[in-house]
């Protein structure tokens, strides 16, 4: 469980970034005939996937959730978790609306004003996963910044939706929740059918047949990323290994394919971690954790901190923990999908109720953006408005641009502004001026 790995074996080092990849192929390979068949027969494929992967018929129970199931819902939730929700709602609220980009307009020469305009999409789907636990808290993530953006309609679908999740989208004030999931959900509301609207776009986290259905609808229907197993790397010269240990468990105890990483410079850091990842999996009797461990886990020994910087930014994480003596890293850090910074700042904070986001990019796409946030949800529209002082300023730069890529139509939409169409068409070419 948790191997110790030197940084200077590079061949360990590469066995446990490869580990971490998630390969769609295979995935999409089953999905794309379910994709089809949807596209072609709507509801009646539907119907028929659903009955035979979620162990659901909609003939009888419906494609969505009736308003008593959700009343008998708020009977079977936990003490508390109503509180709990509205708390952690407060917060993912507050930081939505600080992600949201903001109109604006600025003069870019005399008689020219460019800026842009923000506006929502129209419907967006939450996708939220029905496997081994209930995760109310992706309702939360999902639909909280939809309605910051202005979403008009937020729909929520989940296969056989457990009644935390229920509950959890009636305090929201969904009014739809489907029990729809897998890859026949992401069909469903990418083309539409007789029951199921279509929507602009679909986010939320699922299984590797949700991602590879997202990655395959992505030209139809916008997505938010496609993300594959949770990863953690966690990066600390000392503190507590009790605590550090206790941050790898729970990571790992999302499926058997998490990752959980930790680089110290303290090879007796690493043994105590070790040990008491050990325990904690031990203890609270989690074997799927300690699976995850053994097979996607690891613990790097660095030769100083600094070392980490540079094997952080080439694992490009999901969340990353820079712990006590590594904080000092942030400003070299380049690609990661959520950072928590000191000992007290652990990712399942993060996970629930600080106020961040936990849809996040994995297996290194946080090179490429960040985890989900209120702007996924709004479009940035460009507004322009030239006077005629304006454009004359800029007639010989668009003209000469438009003529040098042979637009001859570009350049005259801008000429006849300023002369008569005779005089433009017996105007010679600039290949004809040269002949003479």
């Amino acid at each position: 469980m948790l191997e110790i790995i030197r940084n200077s074996d590079t061949k360990a080092i590469g066995k446990l970034l490869r580990a971490r990849t998630t390969t769609l192929t295979e995935a999409e390979a089953v999905v794309r005939p379910i994709l089809e068949d949807i596209r072609r027969r709507g509801d009646r494929a539907v119907l028929s996937y659903t009955k035979q992967f979620d162990r659901t018929d909609l003939g009888k129970t419906g494609f969505t959730v009736s308003h008593e199931e959700i009343r008998k819902a708020y009977r079977e939730v936990p003490r508390g978790f109503v509180e709990a929700v509205r708390a952690a709602s407060a917060n993912i609220r507050k930081a939505a609306r600080r992600q949201l980009p903001r109109p604006w307009t600025c003069t870019t020469s005399p008689g020219v004003s460019v800026g842009q305009i923000i506006r929502p999409l129209q419907r967006v789907a939450c996708y939220v996963p029905g496997g081994r636990f209930p995760l109310p808290s992706t309702v939360l993530m999902s639909v909280i910044p939809a309605q910051e953006a202005g979403v008009s309609e937020v729909i929520v679908t989940s296969p056989r939706p457990a009644p935390a999740v229920l509950v959890a989208a009636d305090i929201l004030g969904v009014k739809q929740i489907y029990r729809l999931g897998g890859a026949q959900a992401i069909a469903a509301f990418a083309f539409g059918t007789e029951s199921v609207p279509r929507v602009d776009k679909i986010v939320g986290p699922g299984n590797r047949y949700v991602a590879a259905a997202k990655k395959l609808v992505a030209g139809e229907c916008g997505i938010d990323l496609i993300a594959g197993p949770s990863e953690l790397v966690l990066v600390g010269g000392r503190g507590n290994a009790e605590w550090i240990a206790s941050d790898l468990v729970a990571q790992a105890e999302h499926d058997p394919d998490a990752v959980a990483i930790f680089i110290t410079p303290s090879l007796k850091l690493a043994l105590q971690v070790q040990a008491a990842a050990r325990g904690i999996v031990s203890r609270l009797e989690l074997p799927l954790a300690g699976q995850s461990l053994t097979s996607q886990g690891g613990i790097i020994v660095t030769v100083n901190v600094a070392e980490a910087a540079e094997l952080v930014n080439r694992l490009a994480p999901e969340h990353l923990t820079l712990f006590e003596g590594a904080t000092s890293l942030l400003g070299r850090v380049q690609s990661a999908g959520s950072i928590f910074l000191g000992a007290y700042s652990p990712v399942a904070a993060g996970d629930y109720a600080s106020g961040t986001n936990h849809i996040l990019p994995t297996s290194g796409a946080a090179r490429l953006r960040g985890g989900l946030s209120a702007a996924d949800f709004v479009k940035s529209i460009s507004v322009q408005r030239l006077s005629a002082r304006g454009l004359a300023g800029l007639e010989k730069t668009i003209v000469t641009l438009a003529n040098t890529e042979g637009l001859k139509a570009h350049a005259y939409s801008i000429q006849t502004r300023f002369q008569s169409a005779s005089s433009i068409a017996s105007r010679p070419s600039k290949s004809e001026r040269k002949k003479r």
